[in-house]
């Protein structure tokens, strides 16, 4: 059997790119997924759903349950020779995607399940590439801009988020250099997708959206720093899927590192702009620090109930870093794909939200 394995099943991300796996390989090829005991149910929903879009997809797709924090994957002996022998390509999406994760968490996930990951790699016979989902803010508070090259720029981090995608990284890295075929894809923060505003959870620039939608036609919104200056990356998530998918189908990525990130971005004034035109509020900018932010959230009876932002997220509105994206451009020019600007498709990050008010900001861990 020749098998494609995948990390980050039944995630969003996850979920889009299986169904363009089977639609790129031929029908003898197989999607393994890797998956946790506790989203079986949830994965099996996700299979039948592909299923329905493509018949014959689901009988393609094989769900193992293990865990990426453990050595052998969770798997055992006999699971995990056969899955050396049959591997081709691998695909590592899993990760805990939160900014208020502990370091003890972040650490077992993101680092030690990208060694034992990279470790599985290394004894693939077959394998063609270890394809890695990493993260632009591997650039912590960098100053300035950050290059597809940078790495190791003394960089402070904002959380343990970044810091163990940072040390993630720097894993990929070294078995990069000892010859282990490796692409790195780095994306911005990822929205919803652009064309019909589906997600799986409302973090990052929903938390203004969310607190705008809450309040009268005149709305007040704290921004702490010089919202003109600083920027917020944002993407949406059809447009990383579709540069993932065919960045890594192509031969001149091996060895690259990729920003899936808009290269115009909006800053922060631009984008509360963006959000009061479309929910249709008159928001009045009310200027704070990011310590009496943070900490009104954090430590104020009260405030994070009314407000429902992460106090983590205050930090990326003050963010010093600008994201280059040479590599991405470049191998992306002839594709058709390219980034929208967040204006183009806030109306339907919105109007999905108020369809769908019931999706959380809750990571899957």
């Amino acid at each position: 059997m020749t098998t494609v394995f995948l990390t980050g099943f039944p995630g969003f991300l996850g979920s889009e790119l299986v169904k363009r796996l089977l639609a790129r390989y031929a029908d003898d090829v197989t999607i393994v997924c890797l998956i946790q005991r506790k989203f079986r149910a949830l994965s099996l929903q996700r299979v039948a759903e592909i299923d329905a879009e493509q018949a014959g997809w689901g009988a393609r797709i094989q769900l193992l349950e293990g865990d990426i924090t453990l050595p052998d994957l969770g798997l055992g002996a006999v699971q995990l020779a056969a899955l050396q022998q049959e591997t081709v390509e691998i695909y590592h999406l899993a990760a805990v995607y939160a900014l208020g994760v502990s370091r003890e968490l972040a650490m077992r996930v993101n680092v030690d399940g990208t060694r034992y990951m990279l470790r599985l790699a290394g004894s693939c016979p077959r394998l063609r590439r270890f394809q890695y989902v990493s993260t632009c803010y591997v650039s912590g508070r960098h100053d300035g801009d950050f290059t597809e090259n940078d790495l190791k720029n003394g960089q402070l981090f904002n959380n343990y988020y970044e810091e163990t995608k940072y040390w993630a990284e720097i894993e990929v890295r070294q078995q990069m250099k000892k010859g282990l075929p490796v692409s790195i894809y780095r994306p911005a923060i990822v929205v919803g997708d652009s064309k019909t505003g589906a997600t799986q959870k409302y973090d990052g620039p929903y938390y203004a959206i969310q607190w705008i939608l809450r309040q009268p036609p005149h709305a007040i919104m704290p921004l702490v720093g010089d919202p003109s200056r600083f920027e917020v990356n944002v993407v949406p998530s059809d447009f990383v899927i579709d540069a993932l998918d065919y960045l890594s189908a192509q031969e001149q990525s091996l060895g690259q590192v990729y920003h899936l990130s808009d290269p115009a971005p909006l800053t922060v004034a631009e984008m509360i702009d963006v959000i009061a035109a479309v929910t249709g509020r008159q928001v009045w900018r009310i200027p704070v620090t990011s310590w009496l932010a943070k900490g009104a959230l954090q430590y104020i009876p009260g405030v994070y109930s009314l407000m429902r932002i992460e106090p983590a997220s205050i930090d990326y509105f003050t963010l010093p870093t600008r994201y280059t994206c040479t590599n991405t451009l470049r191998d992306l020019a002839g594709s058709g794909i390219a980034c929208p600007s967040f204006t183009d498709y806030a109306p339907v990050l919105v109007d999905f939200m108020r369809r769908r008010p019931e999706i959380s900001a809750e990571a899957m861990v």
